[in-house]
């Protein structure tokens, strides 16, 4: 028997319709999507979003391009993708540089991480080291600090992203020493630097440094967070091996350009809770020194805009200038 429908419902249901795709989260990409990554390949932003890609890949069915923008701690990579279409096929993976330092170090900012984004999620936190070449001789953060007032200006701190650039300046003013800072456009550079002897340390990220420090040719002293993470429970907290209150909360979050529909918003933060809270991924980024962190997309916008206050004033009590 044929059943019929009120007019009142036929006129409705096209209006229906995007409703019930947007709850089903029917959105997905028609073609590749290009995830930028603000740091050179190699890096651990850059590690972290190839793995990101290789599973959205697999789930998604199509081609993710990774393409790095290195430079001008992040803002080059913010900038190109501000100025993308927002329909969900161009996003990028942030970090606490160009989405939190980087516009407080910067005169004249290119760009507005609030107003020209749109969040999808937080996507974890890094674990980064205070490193020093294998052949400086000291053992400890202690012995640094006392090798570095015995030679003031003489040690070198390299730095491949706003964290580094900060804390050095962290390490300088809470130490009080007097260690030149080196600034590289990317972290790998200044890693090669250091395993070199050209340089004598640098904060790296563990996800681009661990197979060094494995090897011996890097020399942990201390890690950034506040007290000591169970991925890495020998690595003391700087803040208790001689610079008390020492801390700096480094992470990663991808965004999209401003006016991202809601729906492809929704299906984006979907998919990364997806694949990120499989116990095997969570796995694969804690040996790469990532703690992993999800987060709704409104959520990830409160945070980003606590981050650049808080890294505002880090730069400010370091006694940063913007240049």
């Amino acid at each position: 028997m044929a059943s019929f429908l009120p007019r009142r419902a036929l006129l409705a249901a096209p209006l229906l319709a995007p409703a019930v795709l947007r709850a089903q989260g029917a959105w997905k990409p028609s073609r590749p999507v290009t995830m930028i990554v603000p740091f050179a390949a190699g890096s651990g932003t850059d590690t972290v979003a190839r793995m990101l890609g290789a599973l959205l890949e697999q789930d998604w069915g199509i081609q993710v391009v990774i393409d790095n923008r290195p430079g001008a701690n992040g803002a080059i990579a913010a900038v190109t993708t501000a100025r993308a279409a927002h329909d969900g096929h161009t996003v990028m993976i942030t970090t606490n540089s160009p989405h939190g330092a980087t516009p407080a170090l910067m005169k004249r900012p290119t760009y507005d991480a609030v107003a020209d984004f749109s969040p999808l999620s937080r996507m974890g936190t890094y674990i980064f080291v205070f490193a020093v070449n294998d052949q400086v001789p000291v053992r400890s953060m202690q012995d640094f600090l006392a090798m570095a007032k015995a030679q003031p200006g003489q040690l070198t701190c390299a730095s491949g992203n706003t964290t580094g650039v900060v804390g050095a300046a962290m390490l300088n003013r809470i130490g009080g020493i007097d260690v030149t800072h080196v600034p590289y456009r990317s972290s790998p550079p200044a890693m090669t630097d250091v395993i070199a002897g050209r340089i004598t340390s640098m904060f790296a990220d563990v996800a681009s440094s661990r197979a060094f420090l494995q090897e011996g040719k890097l020399r942990p002293l201390g890690i950034t967070s506040a007290q000591r993470t169970p991925l890495f429970p020998d690595w003391p907290a700087l803040s208790e091996v001689g610079l008390p209150g020492f801390e700096m909360l480094s992470w990663m979050g991808a965004v999209g350009p401003a006016r991202m529909p809601e729906e492809v918003v929704g299906a984006w933060n979907a998919a990364i809770r997806k694949v990120w809270d499989r116990p095997e991924t969570v796995r694969r980024l804690g040996d790469v020194g990532i703690e992993k962190v999800t987060s709704t997309a409104a959520e990830f916008g409160a945070f980003i805009r606590q981050q650049i206050a808080f890294w505002g004033e880090q730069a400010r009590a370091a006694g940063i200038e913007p240049e």
